[in-house]
């Protein structure tokens, strides 16, 4: 499967943005799918994820209210709605793939990467 993210862009703090990844190649219905990112400096860490039917999601602490998840599996995407987003957010986002099984989702069991998506956000 091959992934492709996009959304991202510069908001001011409390500002939204909508993340989409695009799958093409094999049914996203296939995989289990997570959002990460990677601020500058910083290791990649995990934000979220979705099961492959998406009747399970899973949230960083640091992103628990203010972040939702969600797939349409027929439309072949996932996205990462982003909410009251604070400086602290700003990174490189990926999406990536794991095998329905992979559950929960964590970057060992990611498959597949997307090219990133920069997210900045202003104070």
């Amino acid at each position: 499967v091959q992934l492709q993210a996009s959304g991202g862009g510069l908001v001011q703090a409390g500002g939204s943005l909508r993340l989409s990844c695009a799958a093409s190649g094999r049914p996203v219905s296939s995989y289990a799918m997570g959002w990460f990112r990677q601020a500058p400096g910083k290791e990649r860490e995990f934000v979220s994820a979705i099961s492959w039917g998406g009747g399970s999601t899973r949230y960083a602490d640091s992103v628990k209210g203010r972040f939702t998840v969600s797939r349409d599996n027929a439309k072949n995407t996932v996205c990462l709605q982003m909410n009251s987003l604070k400086p602290e957010d700003t990174a490189v986002y990926y999406c990536g793939a794991a095998d329905r099984s992979s559950w929960p989702l964590n970057s060992r069991g990611i498959d597949a990467w997307g090219k990133g998506t920069q997210v900045t956000v202003s104070s």
